[in-house]
């Protein structure tokens, strides 16, 4: 059993770290939002598909000397082309810049081509070991279980994505991390070529099916019932988790940490529910997801700046309730060893169903992410019925029953309507697209002070403008006279007045939102901004006549579509540096940070755009991530000087955190700052960086908030101006 064990570990292990580092390969290039990952998923869940189909037709319809022959040269095609790739590229598993998108049109199929041009074969040969493994295990050892296999190769998957943000990701850079990731593969390879080898030996024995002893289990072929409750069942766990994906990852960061952890969960369910029934209980699992659709509510009610572990344990209670509803009545639902390839094809197929369901139809079908209360209510579905159709002694008894029962109809009835209709009577337009839901809320009607439009992308506001002639062009939200971005304009307008220099700004923004900022700018002013959503471009250049921000400004506007750093890169490639005097970086989708927007290597592309006065402008306002140690860094690097800027009106909504890095040390110390309502403070690291972001390593969990950055930098208050 050894051979088998190992290989089986160890193949795990691969296919699932594998997947958050080619998913962080693919985000700086598809706009650093959660749908990178879904359609990562979807892909994933495809191979998976295709290998377990491999692996069933190759176990029913080939004796064992020809499954050996088969499957080692497919083994060693899959070496080959990792090793090819590393000669060529560089690296077994990173893409080349060709893959690089030009637009933002195709995003979805162009992201599914490159991760099947570059880690394509050998993660379907990695999908193909589980089911394959498993039925040669079961030949050699005839009356033992091969269900406690899949166990342990579900725990080398938990392992393997668990390691990757705690252990790899923060320690290892992400080049190194393609190449041992190859070197694993060739020790899987070496594995699985022993295991054939062993089946090699074995020609003449009767096929898996027939050599099984199956004892008191039944031996009919399922019928099509049962096939469609496993592919139900997988697809609501399978929708449930990329639901509960994209649900953290846009409040905070798309990255391996929230994908990984929904995802290690979901595998929890898998190892609970087939490694003992016992493990699973309709009553107690029923009753977890009561409790916690009853958490999710809450959250969802108080918004994303709830805590950010309250919300952690609302949606991963409720994701674990869920799939082990769905997989403890799966594997309640399993067959006789015989049928053991068909039904891992099937719960394969309802992932991949599940994952092309909230990949590629609910962005079409649903204006929000209804797809989530969809799935949770679904689970609620199955508890219920499971409850009614299938009793058991296990399950409370009397009034209890039936008060559990009564709240997973009443939570089925409640789901299906909120994931239907959207109550809220001020929204006036919802649109999604690849990058996310943007909602235009109409606010204060009956007042003519307080008439505004407001832009919310996810759950966070994104710009908000009042109607009111003498207000419509006063700049709002974050970008207001006061915050850190309009002090840095004003002091490069002061300087500019002081040295006799032509009046007129170059301003950049990264980030258009509803173009609040072009406020800010004045004639003689262009302001050039930088915008990943078409939909956003559209409602600020006027769609629906909400916004008027960009039509009303007396300074030249220029909008360049497309990821910035992309464009800015581009730029520089042509020879056009933009010079800017002032550069903002407001890159938020939601409230999720693109990782590759502030790293290292991507400061060092907008330090190339400014003037030689020039200023980076950083909007780190954020309810869960303390962006201020990365600056901080940034600036030692570049040997900028940081000045914290920090606003906070009497609407808390409105609160903005930036930090204002300048090649002038005096910048910062003129009546521009020091005589600002917001609270300004020169930061200086008192040592080398404690953290960076760089392309190779950006980890966000050391920036969960912990108390403050004031235990690494010396802080410096500003006099106040006489």
């Amino acid at each position: 059993m050894g051979r088998y064990a190992f290989t089986l570990f160890t193949s795990a292990f691969l296919l699932f770290g594998v997947q958050p580092l080619v998913g962080k390969f693919a985000l700086p290039w598809f706009g650093g939002t959660p749908a990178v990952w879904t359609a990562c998923m979807l892909f994933f869940q495809a191979a998976l598909l295709a290998g377990y189909a491999y692996a069933h037709g190759l176990v029913t319809r080939f004796p064992p000397r020809r499954q050996a022959q088969l499957h080692l040269g497919l083994l060693a095609l899959a070496v080959g082309v990792l090793a090819g790739r590393a000669l060529l590229t560089g690296s077994p598993v990173a893409p080349g810049l060709e893959w690089r998108p030009d637009g933002v049109e195709g995003l979805t199929g162009r992201l599914l081509a490159m991760l099947a041009a570059t880690i394509g074969l050998p993660f379907f040969v990695l999908s193909t070991s589980a089911p394959l493994l498993q039925s040669w295990f079961a030949r050699a050892r005839p009356g033992t279980s091969p269900y406690r296999l899949y166990a342990l190769s579900n725990a080398g998957s938990l392992l393997g994505l668990l390691s990757y943000p705690f252990l790899v990701e923060p320690l290892v850079p992400r080049s190194l991390q393609g190449w041992a990731w190859g070197a694993g593969f060739v020790v899987f390879a070496a594995g699985c070529a022993a295991c054939a080898w062993d089946m090699k030996g074995r020609v003449g024995e009767a096929a898996p099916s027939e050599a099984v002893a199956e004892d008191t289990e039944e031996t009919e072929r399922p019928g099509a019932g049962r096939t469609v409750l496993w592919l139900g069942l997988s697809a609501c766990a399978s929708v449930l988790l990329l639901a509960t994906t994209n649900q953290l990852s846009q409040d905070v960061a798309a990255g391996p940490f929230l994908w990984v952890l929904p995802l290690a969960i979901y595998l929890l369910t898998f190892i609970l529910a087939f490694e003992r029934e016992a493990l699973y209980s309709r009553a107690f699992f029923s009753l977890l997801l009561v409790v916690a659709v009853g958490g999710v509510t809450r959250v969802v009610l108080e918004g994303p700046h709830t805590p950010l572990v309250l919300q952690l344990l609302a949606y991963c209670g409720a994701l674990l309730a869920g799939c082990m509803v769905c997989h403890g009545e799966l594997y309640r639902l399993r067959p006789a060893p015989r049928h053991l390839s068909a039904f891992f094809l099937c719960v394969s197929i309802g992932g991949v169903l599940g994952g092309a369901f909230v990949s590629l139809g609910a962005p079409h079908l649903f204006l929000t992410f209804a797809e989530y209360p969809l799935a949770l209510t679904a689970c609620c579905l199955v508890a219920l019925v499971a409850m009614v159709v299938h009793p058991t002694g296990e399950e409370l008894t009397g009034r209890w029953r039936r008060m559990l029962r009564i709240f997973m109809l009443a939570f089925v009835v409640v789901g299906l309507g909120v994931s239907v209709v959207d109550f809220r009577r001020e929204i006036r337009l919802t649109a999604r697209n690849f990058f996310g839901v943007v909602q235009v809320l109409e606010q204060g009607r009956d007042d003519a002070a307080k008439h505004r439009f407001t832009l919310k992308h996810g759950a966070i506001v994104h710009g908000v403008q009042y109607t009111e002639p003498e207000r419509r062009k006063q700049p709002m939200s974050y970008f207001t006279r006061e915050s850190g971005l309009g002090l840095a304009i004003a002091e490069h307008r002061r300087l500019r007045e002081v040295l006799g220099l032509p009046e007129g700004l170059r301003i950049g923004v990264l980030g258009l939102g509803i173009g609040s900022s072009a406020a800010l700018a004045q004639a003689g002013d262009r302001v050039r901004f930088y915008e990943i959503n078409p939909k956003i471009i559209s409602l600020a250049q006027g769609e629906g006549g909400y916004f008027s921000y960009l039509s009303d400004a007396s300074a030249r506007i220029d909008i360049v579509e497309g990821d910035a750093r992309i464009a800015l890169e581009q730029e520089l490639e042509r020879q056009e540096p933009q010079g800017f005097d002032v550069l903002a970086v407001d890159v938020f989708s939601s409230d999720s940070i693109p990782v590759h927007l502030l790293t290292e290597e991507a400061v060092a592309v907008y330090r190339q755009h400014l003037a030689p006065h020039g200023v980076l402008a950083l909007h780190i306002s954020n309810a869960h991530l303390d962006l201020v140690p990365i600056t901080l860094a940034h600036a030692q690097a570049f040997r900028m000087h940081a000045t914290l800027v920090v606003y906070e009106p009497k609407d808390a909504s409105a609160r903005s955190v930036w930090v204002i890095l300048s090649p002038d040390a005096e910048f910062s110390w003129s009546s521009t700052f020091r005589g600002a309502v917001a609270s300004v403070r020169r930061l200086e690291l008192e040592g080398p960086p404690s953290l960076t972001w760089t392309d190779e390593r950006g980890s966000v969990l050391p920036l969960l908030r912990r108390g403050g950055w004031v235990t690494e930098a010396r802080e410096v208050l500003l006099p106040r101006a006489p």
